[in-house]
């Protein structure tokens, strides 16, 4: 048997068919990402076939419907090409990067507490004892105090309400969120202050939002935000809310990838009076938000005015267990690859920075 060249394409001996089988068998983006390093051969099959695309939906299977959110479309800002390159293989190389990025910093399980902190309620009964805050605590009670958020009482039934919450990160992929309606066990006949329906916004604030001690306790306390201070970029279909002392489900119609962190819940409709002043209130004991939040040590920085972001990776926060494969030590180990991912819609275009085409992440 001829001995076969050692300068011969292992991928071309093989065929495309059976190197992608074997490909797509790599459990983790890092693996793809050395295997471009292999050769300019290797690293245009790995693109031209959406390799890092295809680990990244087999990851994150519920983001499937959502996975357009990568494609360059409607570009707003001129791209260099160099020469012999087309707009569809740029094209493809950001999204490879894109996909490369995501892929390896989205978290592998889903998470059912990805709220991190309440921001506001539209209005406050009893401020602090019926709180927003007390909306992220699991437990019905506490040392025999009920924790619930229960809004001020109006007489027209179609007055809504509205919760705001910060979440856990300000790139998260949201499936589900979960609602738990408050019953009053300690009012006669134990009434349920439901809302009829519910519905979800998501986006990112138009200008930063400086959470210390003191500006949350004001947001808490005055209930002072504007809608107009929030861009959203998904809005969510009305669900039906069932009178009912349980965590009620409400599974988004397709995963949401939410870009700035900031959950909106609206209450809509008010179903129950309460005897001692006939008003109307809504009352709330719980809210989850199950989904994917995007893990150390990537991050996101928002350019408020111009609605664009910056995808971070800071191997200063990698976790432990990461410790050992770095770079060695730089004069700064902060490295940015923006991915722009423009209208922040969850179906808006991206646009990577040219000069990081050539340049894969760290540590991968």
């Amino acid at each position: 048997m001829r001995r076969m060249d050692n300068r011969y394409d292992f991928m071309q001996w093989l065929g495309p068919d059976m190197s992608i089988k074997i490909l797509t068998h790599l459990d983790d983006p890092s693996d793809l990402v050395r295997a471009c390093s292999v050769s300019i051969s290797w690293q245009r099959f790995i693109i031209e076939h959406g390799l890092c695309k295809q680990l990244y939906l087999k990851f994150f299977p519920e983001i499937s419907s959502a996975r357009h959110v990568s494609e360059v479309e409607n570009m707003i800002e001129p791209v260099n090409f160099s020469f012999g390159d087309s707009p569809e293989w740029e094209r493809l190389k950001r999204n490879h990067r894109v996909y490369a990025f995501l892929a390896q910093g989205l978290a592998r399980f889903m998470k059912k507490d990805c709220i991190s902190e309440p921001i506001s309620a539209s209005s406050t009964d009893n401020y602090p004892d019926e709180s927003i805050a007390n909306t992220l605590t699991p437990y019905y009670r506490v040392d025999n105090r009920a924790l619930y958020w229960s809004s001020e009482g109006d007489s027209d039934p179609s007055v809504p309400e509205i919760l705001m919450y910060k979440l856990v990160s300000q790139l998260c992929v949201v499936t589900e969120i979960h609602v738990q309606p408050f019953q009053a066990y300690f009012q006669y006949g134990l009434p349920i202050y439901s809302s009829k329906a519910v519905r979800f916004r998501m986006g990112y604030p138009r200008n930063p939002l400086e959470l210390d001690n003191g500006m949350r306790e004001i947001l808490l306390s005055s209930h002072n935000w504007e809608y107009d201070d929030f861009e959203w970029t998904y809005t969510s279909p009305e669900f039906p809310v069932a009178q009912e002392n349980c965590l009620q489900k409400f599974k988004l119609p397709e995963a949401v990838l939410c870009i700035g962190g900031i959950l909106q819940v609206e209450l809509l409709g008010r179903v129950q009076k309460q005897e001692m002043d006939g008003l109307y209130y809504i009352c709330v004991s719980h809210v989850q938000v199950v989904g994917r939040p995007l893990s150390s040590p990537f991050d996101i920085e928002i350019n408020n005015s111009s609605g664009k972001c910056t995808l971070k990776y800071n191997p200063e926060t990698q976790s432990p267990e990461g410790e050992g494969e770095g770079e060695g030590d730089t004069p700064s180990r902060l490295r940015t690859f923006t991915t722009r991912l423009l209208q922040l819609l969850g179906n808006g275009p991206v646009v990577g920075n040219n000069e990081l085409d050539e340049e894969h992440p760290p540590n991968v």
